[in-house]
């Protein structure tokens, strides 16, 4: 897997977290000095992309770049046939962790502001990517991706899809076919929906 040579990848846009919001201090994390991030694509996509956390979106200059993440997650999102409009990501924490911290606090004051979004969103489908956020989504700390993929599930009332997280499949390359076999089990129903509508 080459994320390099695609020419599918960009930055996309952030969404501006609500008003009330955009300063919370609930998790602690701001004491890592990250900043808040609400999403990123776009934000009325009928796919929900939840991950861990936001991870780094700018260089040591403060530019904006594409994380080996977003590499990965958009190198498949690509493959598996998806357009940018599709996809919304959002996190289970909103700010990047930078040292330890407290995660089942930090995860508790933040998931909140998760179950905001899949309120006011709507999404038709969520994609949890990685353990924590199948875990947090599912609210069961058993939750496992190897256990959960290739299945759908309604842990919220609505179509959830798992898979690895995209940094597990960069660390280790064999999961790749795995991880794009998720990514088009989640296209074949999406695109059944989008047809049936």
């Amino acid at each position: 897997m080459d994320v390099d040579e695609g020419n599918c990848l960009k930055v996309w846009p952030e969404e501006e977290p609500p008003t009330g919001v955009e300063n919370c201090t609930d998790c602690g994390l701001y004491t890592h000095g990250s900043r808040l991030i609400w999403g990123e694509g776009n934000p009325n996509a009928p796919i929900m992309i939840l991950l861990d956390n936001p991870g780094a979106r700018e260089d040591g200059d403060g530019n904006p770049f594409i994380c080996g993440t977003r590499q990965t997650l958009q190198k498949a999102a690509h493959e598996a046939g998806f357009h940018d409009n599709d996809l919304y990501v959002t996190y289970v924490l909103k700010r990047r962790p930078k040292k330890a911290y407290d995660k089942p606090a930090a995860r508790e004051a933040c998931i909140r502001h998760l179950f905001d979004q899949l309120r006011s969103k709507s999404p038709r489908f969520v994609f949890c990517l990685g353990n924590v956020a199948a875990q947090s989504f599912f609210a069961d700390k058993e939750a496992e991706v190897k256990k959960l993929r290739q299945e759908w599930h309604s842990p919220r009332g609505v179509k959830t899809a798992v898979s690895y997280h995209p940094l597990a499949v960069r660390r280790r390359p064999n999961l790749w076919q795995h991880f794009i076999a998720d990514w088009r089990f989640l296209a074949g129903t999406f695109h059944e929906n989008e047809y049936d509508q």
